[in-house]
């Protein structure tokens, strides 16, 4: 019996901006069950990957599989949440209207929703402690709040495979530790979660994996190996004394519910 394709498995590859290279000969393959940390400063190439692996950016050179299959074809077993800042938060629409999207890929766009998916998206919502916020419009919420949301609607999805761009970011404490706790159960069950972190503080507790990211692949694999000072400093150069700095005074100072 052949073995199973990998959840992710990228090769070679380039993506670039105006002819401006972003990515640059990319090799990764994620096994199944792992929760990866996707780690890097800003302009690394993060988003990009991850949306090129979500087929929302085509490549110029390699490729991304999904399970063996082209992304394309790949993508109805991922579920995605995008960064907060994407999303048009003005747009008329209530958190089950949000969470039910998450239905259509099981459903067909042109197929009712029933009374089973609306029974999956409550109890996805009660997962995120969102489910009496069901019927208020999306815009109303907080950052972290919104963030809930989007996970819930990924959740929704049942996908084999997650891709989370900064679902951290701009969220309260209670609202990063009901996030980190989902995680932990997805990975679990079995899900395959690559996740963008901007913390180094919080990414050796939260993942199992890491993948150090600067244009090019600085390293990936177990926590255990690639959190060194050494990897980091080439990932991050003269940054990392100051996001050192930044780490320490904010795990001394009082928390700011944000």
């Amino acid at each position: 019996m052949a073995p199973r394709p990998l959840p992710i498995e990228v090769h070679d590859l380039t993506v670039s901006y105006q002819k401006r290279p972003v990515l640059y000969g990319i090799d990764l393959e994620i096994e199944e069950g792992s929760l990866v940390g996707v780690l890097g400063p800003n302009g690394a190439g993060k988003s990009t990957l991850v949306k090129t692996i979500m087929n929302m950016i085509k490549p110029n050179g390699g490729y991304v599989k999904i399970f063996g299959k082209n992304p394309k074809d790949g993508i109805k077993q991922i579920g995605y949440v995008p960064q907060r800042e994407s999303v048009d938060w003005d747009f008329p629409v209530t958190v089950m209207d949000v969470v039910l999207m998450g239905r259509y890929g099981h459903v067909g766009w042109f197929s009712r929703i029933g009374k089973t998916d609306r029974k999956k998206a409550c109890e996805y919502l009660e997962q995120v402690n969102m489910l009496p916020y069901s019927d208020r419009q999306i815009g109303n919420l907080s950052g972290g709040q919104q963030q809930r949301v989007f996970l819930a609607r990924a959740l929704a999805q049942e996908s084999a495979v997650y891709v989370m761009d900064e679902p951290f970011a701009g969220v309260d404490a209670a609202t990063e530790k009901t996030i980190v706790s989902i995680l932990q159960k997805m990975k679990d069950a079995g899900k395959t979660l690559i996740v963008v972190h901007h913390d180094l503080s919080s990414a050796k507790e939260y993942f199992d994996h890491l993948l150090l990211l600067n244009m090019r692949k600085v390293a990936y694999g177990p926590v255990s190996e690639i959190y060194t000072h050494k990897l980091l400093q080439k990932t991050y150069g003269g940054r990392l004394a100051v996001l050192s700095e930044i780490a320490t005074a904010a795990a001394k100072a009082p928390e700011i519910e944000r």
